[in-house]
């Protein structure tokens, strides 16, 4: 049997996130100390007391995810399960960061500043209200990309992320992205929504955040990660620093090709993925793409033991 741990992204942030894995295990617990130190705030106190809006914030989840998704790689470690127990890493957009701190190739507190700052790129890229995201079902990659390229006009829509064969988020101007909202309706898609997100992630829009993180990632060392990360933007394994740091900079304007990065990792041989930190978003998605495929949620003490016990 072959495994895969992966990180899930935004959007599985909620009050509370990683609090029981902090109880239960002093690494976990560490892992949210050295956050907050990272950050020079108590990050920690927002996550598990806080307001879930200022949580959602993009400055916020993120960071806060990837705390959450190492507490749960550290609570694992203390049971005795190792990185070197998966074949492959990943991550789901801003999951990429945790998956590489998880496999040694960044510090966890370079990871938690470099979200920090990733966060707050993203949002400042694109004024309030200029840019949309929306979810398209029902249609696959090349039909949603072909709705988008269609609605764009002289603005921007793209396909953002490829999550799997039923469902392409799209990312542009507000206007584009409505356009083709209607038009994927009209195309047969079984539901097109515009999702509550406060920027257009993932499209030519975010090129200014690119710019912020090519600047961020020069000064960040990056050694090779113990396990090969399959990368967002090229749904293959890579290990090689330089390339990884390019890699994160592509990542910030390029499609999130979850899909193609999951048949990878089953064409490479494996057969069972983990899905490390909070929610469970992702082993959906793995579920959707290949039934093959098993697939558990590490995000609480018990889940926790019961991986152990199955390695």
């Amino acid at each position: 049997m072959s495994r895969a741990f992966v990180f899930p992204g935004q959007g599985a942030q909620t009050i509370g996130i990683g609090q029981a894995l902090a109880e239960a295990y002093p690494a976990a617990k560490a892992v949210f100390d050295e956050v907050d130190a990272a950050l020079g705030e108590k990050l920690s106190e927002l996550i598990w007391e806080g307001d879930q809006d200022a949580l959602t914030l993009t400055q916020n989840a993120q960071p806060a995810l990837m705390a959450t998704s190492l507490a749960a790689m550290r609570a694992l470690e203390a049971e005795g399960v190792k990185i070197t127990d998966a074949a492959r890493v990943a991550g789901h957009s801003l999951g990429e960061y945790s998956a590489l701190a998880a496999a040694g190739a960044l510090s966890i507190s370079d990871a938690a500043r470099l979200l920090r700052t990733r966060g707050r790129a993203m949002q400042a890229a694109v004024p309030v209200g200029v840019g949309a995201m929306a979810a398209l079902l029902g249609l696959d990659f090349a039909a949603a990309s072909e709705v988008a390229q269609e609605a764009a006009g002289d603005e921007v829509c793209e396909a953002a992320n490829d999550n799997d064969p039923t469902q392409v988020v799209i990312s542009g101007h507000k206007a584009a992205v409505e356009r083709a909202v209607e038009l994927a309706k009209a195309r047969g898609a079984r539901r097109a929504v515009l999702l509550p997100v406060s920027a257009p992630f993932h499209c030519a829009l975010m090129k200014p955040a690119a710019d912020v993180m090519a600047e961020a990632l020069a000064e960040v060392e990056i050694k090779s990660p113990a396990v090969p990360l399959v990368a967002n933007v090229r749904a293959a394994p890579v290990s090689d620093p330089a390339e990884i740091r390019a890699l994160l900079v592509e990542q910030v304007t390029g499609s999130v090709r979850w899909r193609e990065s999951v048949l990878a990792m089953a064409g490479d041989g494996v057969d069972e993925i983990w899905e490390i930190g909070a929610g469970k978003a992702l082993c959906g998605m793995i579920r959707r793409i290949d039934k093959s495929i098993s697939c558990r949620a590490v995000g609480a003490p018990d889940d926790v033991k019961e991986a152990a016990a199955a390695v």
